[in-house]
């Protein structure tokens, strides 16, 4: 996710010295430009490591953690935690561009060297669902999730508050702000089911076809039909009601 520079700042520059979270309202965009992201070079901002990136050919290579609740659109009463890994000249104050496939490559195309481009206009990407078919196998998933759990909102605005950022983004990210700690742990919602929320019960197993999904790809939900085997290693974690994802 890129954040803009105005917010960046306060948060990187100004937070570390004054221990109160960073808060209150934005817009969001959305994006996916197959670029490495602004924070996986080193000196950016005081953290125990840059951010976790890939080659072309998806091999790993080598912030600010927000808890976004979305205020307009289908998503309006979602909750969503966010970690900020880049930043842009292009975006105003408060202004969040989320990272998801599919999403137009924006001002820059690193899609057309790693995959020979990718489907949908170059700002708002692709309009549905059956259009994720056709993506590589590693975007499809986080293509379908904007689908699904994003219900394919259009630029939602949002309300949002500094958090510690979750394993669950830091296992993936490799990153951390060194003061992380300072702030405070993001609590799920209680409540509405169509809230992420943690896991009380096991996923369902029934009622799909009983193929394995790949890595990062849907397993089971609520009205979900699709594979619900995870790859050995992995198990089918609830995001929420409606999406549960092997990992």
């Amino acid at each position: 996710m890129r954040s803009s520079t105005i917010l960046q700042t306060c948060l990187v520059a100004v937070l570390p010295f004054a221990v109160q979270a960073a808060s209150g309202s934005g817009k969001s965009t959305r994006y996916w430009d197959c670029c490495k992201p602004s924070c996986a070079w080193s000196g950016k901002a005081s953290v125990n490591r840059p951010v976790l990136a890939c080659d072309s050919n998806n091999n790993p290579l080598s912030d600010t953690n927000v808890n976004l609740t979305f205020t307009s659109g289908p998503v309006s009463g979602k909750t969503l935690v966010v970690q900020s890994t880049s930043t842009g000249g292009d975006l105003g104050s408060n202004h969040f561009d989320l990272n998801m496939p599919g999403g137009g490559v924006g001002l820059f195309d690193g899609c057309k060297r790693e995959f020979g481009g990718l489907p949908g206009a170059q700002y708002g990407g692709i309009s549905s669902r059956s259009e994720c078919d056709s993506f590589p196998a590693p975007l499809k998933p986080g293509c379908q999730w904007r689908f699904d759990w994003f219900k394919n909102a259009d630029n939602p605005e949002f309300t949002f508050k500094q958090v510690q950022c979750p394993s669950e983004l830091t296992s993936r990210t490799g990153c951390k702000r060194n003061d992380d700690s300072q702030f405070p742990a993001f609590t799920p919602p209680s409540g509405g089911g169509s809230n992420p929320s943690t896991p009380t019960t096991p996923p369902p197993s029934g009622g799909g076809s009983g193929c394995t999904a790949a890595m990062y790809a849907q397993c089971g939900g609520s009205g979900f039909s699709g594979c619900t085997n995870c790859p050995s290693g992995l198990t089918c974690k609830a995001i929420n009601d409606y999406y549960h994802q092997c990992a």
